[in-house]
């Protein structure tokens, strides 16, 4: 029988490594010396990076159990009975220093409550509309869902679009991507997808960033660039559901708000 608890915790583990060495060697083509500063808890370990090109970007990993409070049980798949849960994954936020270079964030999780599930997603937040940067990120996407299911792309991507919405502000955070969760049909075919998932994600940081992180801006779009992740600040804090899962799991809280940008700005 196939042990979905150490499968899932190495290959996330893993996942965290990978893109880590891909945001060190996009640091050093700049000629940045940058390095993450690891933080490690009990429960986990993230690691935040401040350098040229990311102005600050945090890659975590976690690895929790726990039980669920009484009412968030309510929203949570097989709690019926038992509200313990055993949780992994890998979270990632990249906010760039220039803002011609979209915020990249990305998850992905394998959960077991009385059910097992995968969620997670990938979606860009450009501060300028860039037609081309947006159909090279959704192609890359499109293709790699079609390789596991036909559907995959259209129905995560229309779940992305709802997903990232600010109600109050009526607005979509950014270009969208794609979002899933509550994903049990096939654990091993799930488990591919989820790992597929992971790897273009590390394609995409290291394709895009390394094609517009050295495009000339100018002060204003730097001012352009803070009000946009005032906008990230607002979601997160408001409706972001990994930050609501961590908050009422005993996740770490220095971790879970690593998504914060480095400074942001309302008018």
């Amino acid at each position: 029988m196939l042990n979905k608890k150490k499968i899932t915790k190495a290959w996330f583990k893993g996942l965290q490594d990978l893109i880590c060495e891909t945001v060190l060697e996009l640091e050093k083509k700049s000629g940045s010396k940058a390095r993450f500063k690891t933080n490690k808890w009990k429960k986990g370990e993230y690691r935040i990076i401040k350098g040229n090109v990311i102005e600050k970007g945090g890659i975590a990993f976690s690895n929790v159990t726990g039980t669920f409070p009484k009412e968030f049980a309510k929203q949570i798949p097989g709690t019926e009975k038992n509200k313990k849960f055993w949780s992994t994954g890998v979270s990632v936020v990249l906010h760039p220093a220039n803002p011609k270079v979209p915020a990249l964030h990305f998850n992905t999780r394998h959960i077991i409550t009385g059910k097992n599930w995968f969620g997670g997603g990938i979606d860009a937040t450009p501060c300028f509309k860039d037609a081309k940067l947006k159909k090279q990120f959704h192609n890359k996407l499109k293709t790699m869902c079609e390789n596991h299911n036909k559907s995959y792309y259209k129905n995560y991507k229309k779940w992305c679009d709802e997903y990232f919405y600010l109600p109050h502000r009526k607005e979509i955070r950014g270009i969208g991507g794609i979002f899933f969760d509550y994903k049990m049909d096939d654990w091993k075919k799930d488990f591919d997808f989820v790992k597929d998932v992971g790897l273009t994600f590390n394609d995409i940081v290291r394709d895009i960033i390394s094609q517009k992180m050295n495009e000339k801006f100018t002060k204003k779009d730097k001012e352009i660039q803070l009000l946009k992740r005032g906008r990230y600040v607002e979601y997160n804090l408001l409706y972001d559901r990994g930050t609501k899962f961590g908050l009422n799991t005993g996740g770490n809280i220095d971790a879970i708000l690593m998504s914060m940008p480095p400074n942001a700005k309302w008018k």
